[in-house]
């Protein structure tokens, strides 16, 4: 990072007016940030929490494009979800939306580490409960289409899945 606010460089910032509206969990990060020669201007906003920033500086240290969750819409949950997808080169577009909670990206990212088509429910109508049974599905190879339904809930889900897991188990 160049040059911000009043043409100083980020590390005289810290001796300004500027630097002290952050708490001194905040302060940390961005010491941190700084020691280690990145660009803070992605996380040096009040609006972050410190857990926030420590997210960001995460990704920020590992090379990731932090632009996917550095917004304080995500919570510190959702961003570690996405920088986690980041690091293992995971297509993060199909889960880091803000419709997505922290355990609907969870269920969405795991079905990418499987290299499953998690199209089939990485939409926002269904709950982490449902996904996770279709992810199961996938997984075993199954017909999801039968179930992969936001009206049906959780439980029909699964028992639809473990007979279609039953009859290919027992199919000739």
């Amino acid at each position: 990072m160049n040059k911000i606010y009043n043409n100083l460089n980020p590390k005289n910032l810290v001796k300004t007016v500027w630097f002290y509206q952050f708490n001194e969990k905040q302060k940390i990060e961005i010491l941190e940030g700084l020691k280690k020669d990145l660009d803070i201007s992605w996380y040096t906003k009040t609006e972050y929490t410190w857990e926030q920033m420590n997210e960001i500086r995460r990704g920020l240290e590992d090379n990731l494009d932090v632009s996917w969750y550095a917004k304080p819409d995500f919570n510190t949950t959702q961003m570690s979800m996405i920088r986690d997808g980041l690091r293992k080169n995971l297509d993060v577009s199909l889960y880091a939306k803000e419709e997505f909670d922290c355990f609907k990206m969870n269920k969405i990212r795991v079905g990418l580490e499987a290299n499953l088509d998690v199209s089939w429910y990485a939409k926002p109508g269904f709950n982490d409960l449902q996904m996770e049974e279709i992810r199961l599905g996938l997984e075993k190879g199954l017909d999801v289409s039968e179930y992969a339904k936001t009206s049906l809930d959780e439980l029909i889900m699964k028992e639809i899945r473990e007979e279609l897991e039953y009859k290919k188990e027992f199919s000739f």
